[in-house]
């Protein structure tokens, strides 16, 4: 893990939906780093990420995605920041009218690459998730941690330098969630920055990180202490 940090937030409130999400909050996700963060359903731990994406403009402090000041940046600067976030939803939000391939295709058509190219990374990214032999199978083929692999190559098509992973085992069975929360944990051996939003402490506690909580407009640093998450 570099001390490079990827994303960083410095003195941070955010007002969502009419309630304070986050108040006077810093943060730091460094690269090669894998970050939990958990809280209860609703806490608003997917606003958070909507302010990396920029989604959500804080009402005060600053936000910085790589080489990016996200609250400062232009609309048309929005997505080539979006380039360099890997994003994995619990819902998977696939094409359900084009198959894998093309699932995963799209992410790199909309930045204008050319064919060839995306063959090529198609194939490397399928491959990577151990779907290449699914390539031609429609969503409603695939079982739901197979969905899930799809959401994870679409993610890291373009290269992105973090990967946000909002619940990605939420919708899945005890199986699936051990392959995709193996999946994650190869794709950061590799070097990648992952934060993952999460409720399911047996995950945290099974693939253990680095882990904070958003709990009351703060973020807390949490350690294990048996078998209880307490502040660092």
């Amino acid at each position: 893990m570099s001390e490079t940090a990827v994303v960083e937030l410095k003195n941070v409130t955010l007002s969502y939906e009419n309630r304070t999400v986050l108040e006077d909050v810093s943060f730091k996700l460094h690269n090669g780093e894998f970050v939990y963060l958990i809280g209860p359903t609703g806490i608003g731990k997917s606003s958070f990420l909507k302010l990396l994406y920029r989604d959500v403009i804080p009402d005060r402090g600053t936000v910085r995605v790589t080489d990016y000041p996200v609250n400062k940046i232009s609309m048309r600067e929005i997505p080539m920041l979006r380039r360099r976030l890997g994003i994995v939803f619990q819902d998977f939000q696939l094409l359900e009218d084009r198959n894998v391939h093309d699932n995963v295709a799209f992410a790199l058509q909309v930045t204008g690459e050319k064919p060839r190219f995306i063959k090529q990374r198609v194939l490397e990214v399928l491959t990577q998730v151990g779907l290449s032999h699914r390539r031609k199978h429609m969503p409603k083929d695939l079982s739901g941690g197979e969905r899930q692999r799809v959401v994870i190559a679409r993610a890291l098509a373009n290269e992105p330098r973090i990967l946000l992973a909002d619940e990605p085992s939420g919708n899945l069975d005890p199986r699936a969630t051990k392959e995709i929360m193996e999946l994650l944990r190869q794709i950061n051996n590799r070097g990648m920055a992952v934060l993952m939003v999460t409720h399911d402490y047996a995950i945290v506690k099974k693939y253990p990180a680095r882990t904070v909580r958003l709990v009351k407009g703060d973020i807390q640093e949490l350690v294990w202490k048996g078998d209880k998450l307490i502040p660092a």
